[in-house]
């Protein structure tokens, strides 16, 4: 019968120390994600797909978006401070940092026509399909 107790307890220990781990993990995952910008993908047509990174406080010159390999990766600078001084009184927050964000690409997207567009904070990128791999209808005559 004790045996069994302290198996009993062995396997509780081993449970509770299994779930602080993933609470540990969980934690730090949501820390990561949130300094990931949002980020949607839509498909805008049966031929072209469009993902929308929300990057506010990011100036257009300081985003670069390149094409390596079978990755689209979107990288900005965000710099802002906030500073307020008065006589008796001072504030200055600042979110200064590097974010990045990397989007698979299939084999069926035309790098050459990945075109970007920036405004009110959002990044809209478009992907249009290679000419081979769009739809085509064909009337039967």
């Amino acid at each position: 019968m004790e045996v069994t107790k302290t198996a009993k307890d062995a396997v509780q220990k081993v449970e509770e120390k299994v779930e602080n781990g993933l609470g540990v993990i969980k934690d730090s995952f949501n820390n990561l994600a949130s300094h990931l910008p949002f980020a949607n993908l839509a498909k805008k047509s049966s031929d072209t797909f469009v993902i929308e990174v929300d990057l506010p406080g990011v100036k257009k010159e300081d985003i670069d978006i390149k094409v390596e390999d079978d990755y689209l990766t979107v990288t900005a600078l965000r710099k802002f401070k906030n500073e307020l001084k008065e006589d008796d009184y001072y504030l200055c927050e600042s979110d200064y940092g590097l974010i990045s964000r990397s989007f698979a690409l299939s084999e069926n997207i035309d790098r050459d026509s990945i075109g970007a567009k920036f405004e009110n904070g959002r990044l809209t990128i478009t992907l249009d399909k290679v000419a081979s791999k769009k739809v085509k209808n064909i009337t039967v005559g």
